[in-house]
């Protein structure tokens, strides 16, 4: 129960950090657009959060525009807008979620926005000598995974190991079978454990940065969908041109930079556009 709460603790801290930083950061650009009142509403999962704040401070810079930013579950979200819950721009994870928002005409249109990737993660210095996916099922290898997280998390470290023929020894070199991909990373950090497989934009929060050695994973033992973010024009935007305008910066080099810092494959470099084709991110 202690390593749910602390993880949701984290994705709540998410959704009120993303809001006041938000909200400082309005406040401190001049503009035609803060004189009017004109605000720019953004909805996002809250995992693209470290990202999605730097890229938003920095269009306003640009644009003279306010953006009001939420981040939380992308289901959650989902859920709403679905329903009667309106925003400018939404930027979510699960593929079938925007083609469902296209499909109920609440969403005007969307492009892939970023993809996730996974990696391995050691203690400093990776006294286990860990060299690839395959050497946690090897006998000895103190493997730290969490099968109990919320998806995608577990389920999805899980898949990759399936896929690459190591799952069952894996799960039997398990130290935590825990629940929690933060305390994953604590218990790496710690040198509890040699090893644990986790998205690569984890490893750029704040609280664990530079605190851990980086492997990475052959891309064909990535596991299967949800890999795709999208960001999307909502039907509801009141400024459609402006919302146009930010979802344009997002997918520019200049906005695909904040995603890239953060661990995440920018759909628009080579990697990005062959997993564009791989997954078929496609608006029809």
């Amino acid at each position: 129960m202690a390593e749910k709460t602390e993880c949701s603790g984290r994705r709540l801290f998410l959704k009120a950090a993303a809001v006041s930083a938000c909200g400082v950061l309005c406040g401190a650009v001049p503009s035609r657009a803060a004189e009017t009142g004109e605000v720019l509403r953004v909805w996002s999962c809250g995992g693209l959060a470290e990202a999605m704040m730097p890229a938003n401070e920095e269009f306003e810079a640009q644009s003279g525009a306010k953006v009001a930013y939420t981040g939380a579950f992308a289901a959650a979200l989902g859920k709403s807008l679905l329903a009667s819950a309106t925003t400018d721009v939404f930027a979510g994870r699960v593929l079938d979620l925007a083609r469902k928002l296209r499909a109920a005409g609440k969403m005007t249109w969307f492009k892939p926005l970023c993809f996730t990737q996974y990696v391995l993660v050691t203690p400093p210095g990776n006294p286990a000598g860990i060299r690839s996916v395959e050497d946690l099922g090897k006998p000895g290898v103190k493997v730290v995974l969490a099968p109990g997280a919320s998806p995608p998390g577990g389920a999805a470290a899980l898949a990759l190991l399936g896929k690459a023929g190591v799952l069952e020894a894996a799960q039997e070199n398990d130290i935590a079978k825990g629940s929690c991909v933060q305390r994953v990373m604590e218990d790496i950090v710690s040198g509890k454990g040699d090893v644990s497989v986790v998205e690569l934009r984890v490893t750029r929060l704040p609280q664990f940065v530079g605190r851990m050695d980086i492997l990475p994973v052959d891309p064909k033992f990535f596991p299967p969908p949800p890999m795709t973010f999208t960001v999307g024009v909502m039907e509801s935007a009141r400024d459609k041109a402006l919302a146009e305008r930010y979802a344009a910066y997002l997918v520019s080099p200049q906005g695909q930079v904040h995603f890239e810092r953060q661990g995440f494959i920018a759909a628009i470099s080579a990697q990005g556009r062959k997993m564009v084709e791989q997954y078929g991110v496609r608006d029809v």
